[in-house]
């Protein structure tokens, strides 16, 4: 059984595709790119806040699941230039306690959905 999980606080899907599926007890997030859900603007110019935008967005659709960044047990990272990893890794690395941080890859990819500098995706579990 699946349960479609949407919320107004992050970007709508711009494709066929929702913000997550929780299947038992897992949660399964889409990739969340730095738009600002309140005017549906990219955040643009700065990595590190389009870092921080994506993970308000995954912050969002953690909460309307009931879950937090402590229930993520899995992160991937797109990023289209690796040089942005350390502030990128910055921003990420504060949403989580380091003991307890999932695991997680990062790579770097020639695009991404808009042509945004970052995506980021994550699996939690209750």
């Amino acid at each position: 059984m699946k349960k479609i999980i949407n919320t107004s606080n992050a970007p709508a899907p711009i494709g066929p595709y929702n913000q997550a599926i929780l299947s038992g007890d897992t949660l399964y997030i889409s990739g969340q790119i730095p738009i600002d859900p309140a005017t549906g603007n990219l955040i643009e110019g700065d990595i590190s806040k389009e870092t921080r935008q994506s993970m308000e967005n995954l912050k969002a659709i953690l909460t309307a699941a009931d879950m937090t960044f402590e229930h993520v047990v899995k992160s991937n990272i797109f990023l289209n230039d690796m040089n942005q990893f350390s502030q990128v890794n910055e921003v990420y690395g504060s949403y989580f306690n380091s003991e307890t941080a999932p695991a997680r890859e990062t790579v770097e990819v020639a695009n991404l959905p808009k042509f945004v500098n970052v995506e980021i995706s994550m699996i939690a579990v209750r």
